[in-house]
């Protein structure tokens, strides 16, 4: 029993420095869910439900600030959704899973520690042909892992240089959003019970994300909160990684 309120804890800490850094934090709630031998059928949906609530906020607070570029988000999200659905469809070996999950771990410990936050200069024109295949893979790999996808969507963007720190936010969070609604339909079609730890996960996480981010954007020092997360999230995919 002792055990199950340490998880309470570390969800809410993890969920806290997500948002603080202005994610939605899928990726940490998996990596602790897993590490914590939930199963991935109660792990994936329960992360996709919860990107619901974090990622349509996100969305609006950067739509509202005029960052939003449709141009660039509809050919990904047109490619993404009917993948995500198909991706949610799919159950994977438990052990493979966890694999998957700690490689996309390490994705953001690259945005955080090595891509600096320098806005992109002389952005570049998106093309539909890669925008196309850029959201079916992430979108597949949202739909199979439980995640929105914005982990992966976000240091593409930046690389490729179609948009700066602020328009690739709010693409990235509806994104997000669009991807993670396509995923958890894609498990409902399937087949999934929302049982009581569920809901618990959602509901404290959710908490968590709510206090992170409005401390983060007025309180803390943003580069000491990325490296932290990142060194967090570097533990927990090495781990997935090479442990059983």
């Amino acid at each position: 029993m002792e055990s199950i309120y340490i998880f309470y804890v570390l969800l809410f800490i993890v969920a806290f420095l997500y948002a603080s850094v202005g994610h939605g934090g899928a990726s940490g709630y998996l990596a602790l869910m897993a590490i914590y031998a939930v199963s991935p059928e109660v792990m994936k949906p329960t992360a996709l439900l919860l990107n619901l609530f974090v990622s349509l906020t996100a969305f609006i607070q950067f739509y509202r600030g005029k960052h939003f570029k449709w141009p660039i988000f509809l050919p990904l999200a047109l490619a993404s959704i009917p993948m995500a659905f198909l991706g949610g469809m799919i159950s994977l070996d438990a052990d493979i899973y966890k694999k998957v999950l700690g490689i996309l771990l390490l994705i953001p410990v690259f945005r955080f520690l090595i891509y600096k936050n320098s806005e992109a200069q002389d952005l570049q024109k998106n093309t539909i042909f890669l925008s196309i295949l850029i959201g079916a893979g992430i979108g597949f790999l949202s739909g199979l892992i439980g995640i929105g996808g914005g982990i992966i969507l976000s240091p593409v963007l930046l690389l490729l240089r179609w948009t700066d720190q602020k328009q690739t936010a709010a693409i990235s969070a509806l994104f997000i959003f669009v991807n993670s609604c396509s995923g958890l339909a894609g498990h409902l079609y399937k087949g999934i019970n929302f049982s009581p730890d569920m809901i618990s996960y959602v509901g404290i996480a959710f908490v968590g994300g709510l206090l992170g981010s409005y401390l983060g954007s007025l309180k803390f020092n943003q580069n000491i909160l990325k490296n932290t997360l990142a060194i967090v999230l570097l533990v927990a995919g090495l781990k997935l990684i090479f442990t059983s």
